[in-house]
């Protein structure tokens, strides 16, 4: 498909979105459009949409106000420094299949703009004749999106990156997707910039005697509606509370709307794991070689958890918090590494849409010592050309 679409270009990409996406509109909505769309939204929604979209803003600015640029002097005459360069054009995907995820656009769009980012493009696919939703408009133009791309699938993802309709080319591709999204941004990865390659969502709860096996069962339920495909696993060292829940959510998820119970059912009968350990060190150790998407912690001594625990995309500590809180309205992004990557990467943020570059200035005088080391290690590697670079600069200084 992304071969298909960079050959035969934008007519190819909206033959797609009709054969796909059952969208025959424009693709591109016009300011007239939006602003519609605000008006028709109750006041209600527009003030929730509000509050998420001011905590994930204040978040995100906190975040790139940690990221300073700075210069040091290596030694008398040579300075060295650093910058944070935000990237000229981001491309932004929400997810709409089964939920339109209003939170996925103020996540992605509100961190691009926190980073500095020139253009912004938003995009989603179409929920039927209708097209976007208008909270789902209005949340991409409360989050600061230049433009809104009614589009999904590989065919979004392939108009960002192609800067098909108007729009720039993106430099970076963020937000979470389909199998199909994904894996489009995956062999665009090199051309462009992604957040990460995103799998099937995860939650790992840790629990001890001292939780209540109600909330924990619903917190378990909660994630389950995902799908059957994401997994969610509880780790505790009571066996008390691992028989509660392992009676306790079968009862939970029958009290769903049907779609909803299909899911968790199908999660919890294919995916779901209830792990019974000794102590809490133990605990830790099964959390951290899980390296969960999101981990939540309902058990004592939160501070002991807080610096324990080494491997997570997003921590949640105490009873009193839920992984709905990230994933919706708290502020910390909720585009998180999948599928064990919280080993090695954590999720979206301000720094995604950055380059820290580096930069350095040096009087004749100061580069004389690094030239003749420079010299001396080029030749010890056989780089002739690199020495003799560095042996001009060892030249007489004018007088």
């Amino acid at each position: 498909m992304l071969r298909e679409i960079e050959a035969g270009g934008e007519a190819t990409a909206l033959a797609f979105a009709r054969e796909l996406d059952g969208w025959h509109g424009e693709p591109l909505l016009t300011p007239a459009q939006i602003e519609a769309a605000v008006q028709r939204l109750d006041a209600q929604a527009k003030a929730d949409i509000r509050f998420a979209h001011a905590n994930i803003r204040r978040f995100a600015e906190a975040q790139r106000a940690t990221l300073t640029d700075m210069q040091i002097e290596m030694a008398p005459g040579f300075i060295a420094g650093q910058r944070s360069i935000p990237v000229n054009a981001a491309g932004c995907y929400a997810p709409g299949g089964r939920f339109s995820h209003i939170a996925s656009a103020l996540m992605t769009v509100t961190t691009a703009r926190a980073a500095g980012v020139g253009q912004i493009t938003a995009c989603s696919p179409p929920r039927g004749a209708g097209g976007l939703s208008d909270e789902m408009v209005f949340a991409m133009h409360l989050a600061g999106a230049d433009r809104i791309l009614c589009m999904g699938g590989v065919q979004a993802i392939a108009s960002l990156a192609f800067g098909f309709f108007g729009l720039p080319a993106a430099d970076v591709l963020a937000g979470p997707g389909n199998a199909y999204v994904a894996e489009a941004k995956r062999q665009l990865f090199g051309r462009v910039g992604i957040d990460m390659v995103a799998g099937p969502t995860d939650s790992l709860i840790i629990a001890d005697s001292s939780a209540d096996a109600e909330t924990v069962a619903w917190d378990m339920v909660g994630q389950m509606e995902h799908g059957a495909d994401s997994p969610v696993w509880l780790v505790t060292d009571d066996a008390a509370l691992a028989e509660a829940v392992l009676a306790g959510v079968p009862r939970l998820i029958a009290t769903l709307p049907e779609a909803n119970a299909a899911s968790a059912r199908a999660a919890w009968d294919g995916m779901a794991e209830v792990t019974l350990c000794d102590n809490r060190e133990a605990m830790a150790a099964v959390a951290d070689r899980y390296a969960p998407e999101h981990l939540h912690v309902q058990a004592r001594d939160l501070d002991w958890w807080l610096g324990r625990l080494t491997a997570y995309g997003s921590l949640f500590l105490g009873a009193e918090t839920t992984v709905a809180f990230g994933d919706k309205a708290s502020g910390p992004n909720h585009v998180l590494p999948t599928s064990g990557a919280a080993r090695y990467t954590g999720g979206l943020s301000v720094l995604k849409f950055l380059k820290t570059v580096t930069w350095q200035r040096t009087t004749a005088e100061a580069a004389r010592p690094v030239a003749e080391v420079t010299a001396r290690i080029s030749r010890l590697e056989g780089m002739e050309g690199h020495a003799r670079t560095a042996d001009l600069r060892l030249r007489p200084l004018p007088r």
